[in-house]
């Protein structure tokens, strides 16, 4: 696609005027967007005005701007995302209605876990993950899973860099990291009490394809002094569970 003055292209322009909408900005004005898409309020203007025409964005009554349904459709209907949450769910309201705490089911996305799908427990404990939100590979229990499996380059990139601390137990030194990471590998699995939060605990495990690669991980957030063995026993039951029906469907 053709280049703007400042060197990207229109591509570009359209996928950080959607950036700048998260879970708790729904709806901005064009200006507000030009301004976070750190873009000329014409063209601003000019991008928010063919995304809805097209349907990806729709203004309300107040005539602010918000994602469309259309962007949604397109995104759903074909998302390699999409048969993973249909085969995972039926396990993860299993392990939810037995473990009565949140189940998230995580993928890595550019270096960072991206929660596809969470299922919550009315009265289960503190829990920072959305759907569609994203955590530090070091800092949560998924991600850690998924860094463990990751090809060797990804985690010498991930560990080469400085790593944010979420929680006063989040592990950022590559040295404690690495062992910990070889732990999960050998063990199937990853408990990490006050990682993201002080209060709670993640235990993850992972989920893999036909050829055994891990394509995402399943996890519980419990209160940081729960037992865990029987979330533990849950989530790795459905997780081969899962894993074993993707493969039949590959």
């Amino acid at each position: 696609m053709a280049n703007s003055q400042s060197g990207d292209t229109n591509a570009e322009r359209f996928v950080r005027v959607l950036e700048t909408f998260t879970d708790a900005r729904t709806v901005q004005t064009a200006t507000e967007i030009g301004r976070r898409a750190n873009l000329p309020s014409s063209t601003a203007h000019r991008i928010v005005g063919e995304l809805i025409r097209s349907g990806l964005l729709e203004r309300d009554e107040s005539h602010r701007v918000r994602i469309g349904f259309r962007l949604w459709e397109l995104t759903t209907r074909s998302s390699r995302a999409l048969r993973l949450r249909q085969t995972a769910l039926p396990w993860m309201e299993r392990v939810q209605a037995r473990v009565q705490e949140h189940t998230q089911l995580v993928v890595l996305e550019q270096e960072e876990a991206l929660c596809v799908e969470r299922l919550s427990a009315q009265g289960a404990g503190e829990n920072i993950t959305r759907i569609a939100g994203r955590l530090p590979l070091h800092a949560s229990s998924s991600g850690l899973v998924l860094l463990a499996f990751a090809e060797r380059e990804l985690q010498r990139q991930v560990l080469a860099r400085p790593l944010r601390k979420l929680a006063p137990d989040t592990v950022t030194d590559p040295a404690r990291l690495r062992p910990l990471l070889a732990t999960v590998r050998r063990q199937g699995h990853v408990i990490a009490p006050g990682y993201v939060s002080p209060v709670s605990t993640g235990v993850a495990t992972p989920i893999r394809d036909r050829t055994g690669a891990v394509i995402a991980s399943l996890s519980a957030i419990l209160p940081r002094n729960a037992d865990t063995a029987v979330a533990l026993r849950e989530l790795k039951s459905a997780s081969l569970a899962i894993s074993q029906e993707l493969g039949q469907f590959a």
